[in-house]
């Protein structure tokens, strides 16, 4: 009986640590506001990003002169562009204007472009740079405070979508961590063998991480879907931004990976160093 309840407390350990590890990435990395723009601010440091988001800046703002009556040869902008993503300042102020569409998925406030409820990348907070504002300013244009790029997903993305999420990651991270380490206590607590019940529960560990790796794959095919809404530079910017939340995420299974080969072995020394205290009596 007492093998029985040991099995299933450890599958039950097993079942919360499977949740617990996603869900307190996506928590701290995607959920979360502030984790949100440290992963576009890491993301902004790829070469590939900056080169596609010079060609954004570049294609924007030359529309932007040219509403305004004036030609201007996108060579130039594109120079300036270019310039101004491989400065040290585009990290930030790309994280900066990446909260508008975090805040789009995660809450009700909406930002609003034309009178519709798209999902945009806000590129106002970058033409702040003293290199766009001199360059617009020796055209007689006045940098502009907001300058959106709708980006589409899919038609049946709504303002707000994840808004549940944000709800109630907090309280599924939070509380499944706490379980399982509730659960691994009495799992410890129920078995006979402790060095075997640490090596057990290494063993989840193993089974989590790698699992997660399996999940990750299998997720990356609807990723791509949805990817493919996209094209031309705003497709090589959400690339990144994905491959950068992918290769977190790797971290995390990484640690968990790390962690349970660790409970093996110290398990695996338990159990023998508790066989020869045995011995000897």
């Amino acid at each position: 009986m007492r093998l029985v309840t040991t099995v299933f407390l450890w599958l039950i350990t097993t079942a919360l640590l499977a949740v617990a590890v996603p869900s307190m990435w996506a928590q701290r990395t995607v959920v979360d506001a502030d984790g949100y723009a440290a992963l576009a601010e890491t993301a902004a440091k790829d070469p590939q990003l900056q080169k596609a988001m010079a060609g954004i800046l570049a294609t924007e703002v030359t529309s932007y002169m040219s509403d305004n009556g004036y030609d201007v040869d996108n060579t130039l902008i594109n120079g300036v562009a270019s310039a101004y993503t491989a400065n040290p300042t585009f990290p930030d102020q790309f994280a900066l204007a990446n909260i508008v569409g975090h805040r789009w998925m995660f809450t009700d406030a909406a930002h609003q472009v034309d009178g519709t409820d798209q999902w945009i990348l806000d590129l106002g907070p970058m033409l702040a740079d003293e290199s766009f504002r001199r360059t617009l300013g020796n055209f007689g244009v006045e940098t502009p405070d907001t300058l959106p790029v709708p980006v589409t997903i899919s038609d049946t993305w709504r303002p707000g979508q994840l808004k549940a999420a944000a709800t109630w990651s907090p309280w599924i991270s939070i509380g499944s961590t706490i379980l399982t380490g509730v659960f691994a206590l009495l799992t410890l607590t129920a078995a006979r063998s402790r060095g075997k019940t640490l090596a057990a529960l290494g063993v989840s560990a193993l089974l989590v991480g790698a699992a997660g790796w399996a999940g990750l794959e299998v997720a990356r095919r609807w990723i791509n879907d949805s990817l493919n809404r996209l094209s031309g530079d705003l497709r090589e910017v959400a690339d990144v931004m994905v491959a950068t939340a992918e290769d977190s995420l790797h971290h995390w299974l990484n640690l968990t990976l790390a962690a349970g080969g660790v409970l093996v072995v110290f398990g695996v020394l338990v159990s023998v160093l508790a066989g020869l205290r045995r011995r000897d009596v």
